[in-house]
C-alpha cells in the first residue's frame, strides 16, 4: 500500500507511541488483520501436519492450490505463490517424497511436466479440509448466515484489491 494510511502527516507522536492524527478506523484494521494473519500462519502449521506429521506448514497451500486449481507446472505455482523456483522444487520434493503429489508429462507440451496432487494427497487434504469448515461452522455458529456472507465477500474483496498491487 505505500504510503502510511493511518497518520495524516503530522509526524508527531503520542503518549501512547502511536502517531497524531491517527485514522482509528485503519489502526483497528491493521490491528485485527495482524491478530488474524498470527491465527492463520499457526493454523497452517497444524493443519499441514493433520495432512501429514512431516508436512512442512507452507505445503499445505501448495496442496489446497493443487486440489482446487488441478495440475500446474512448478513454474506457474512459483509464479502464483510469489516464491522463487528453487524454493519451489524443494517444497515439491518433499511432498512428493510423502506421496501426496505426483509429477505427470504435460499433454500440451511433452516437454513440460504437470504436478498434481495424488490420491492419498487429495483424501488426506479433503479431510482435514473438512474438518476445518466443520470448526469454521461451529465457531461462527452464532453469526447471521448473511454475516458470514458479507465477511466472505469483503474478504474477497480485500484480496482482490492486495492481487491488483501485486501485478
Amino acid at each position: 500500500m505505500g504510503a502510511d494510511v493511518h497518520n495524516t502527516g503530522t509526524g508527531d507522536t503520542a503518549a501512547d507511541g502511536e502517531p497524531t492524527g491517527v485514522d482509528h478506523v485503519f489502526l483497528a484494521l491493521e490491528r485485527e488483520l495482524a491478530v488474524f494473519l498470527r491465527r492463520a500462519r499457526a493454523s497452517s502449521g497444524e493443519l499441514a501436519r493433520e495432512v501429514h506429521p512431516d508436512l512442512e506448514p507452507s505445503a499445505y497451500g501448495l496442496l489446497l492450490r493443487l486440489a482446487d486449481a488441478g495440475a500446474q507446472r512448478a513454474t506457474d505455482l512459483a509464479g502464483f505463490f510469489g516464491v522463487g523456483k528453487a524454493t519451489m522444487s524443494r517444497q515439491l520434493h518433499a511432498l512428493e517424497k510423502l506421496g501426496l503429489v505426483a509429477r505427470e508429462p504435460d499433454p500440451a507440451d511433452g516437454r513440460a511436466v504437470l504436478v498434481r496432487i495424488t490420491d492419498e494427497g487429495r483424501a488426506r487434504f479433503t479431510r482435514v479440509r473438512n474438518g476445518r469448515r466443520a470448526q469454521y461452522a461451529r465457531r461462527l455458529a452464532s453469526w447471521d448466515r448473511g454475516e458470514v456472507s458479507e465477511l466472505a465477500r469483503l474478504l474477497h474483496r480485500l484480496n482482490a484489491e492486495l492481487e491488483g498491487e501485486e501485478g
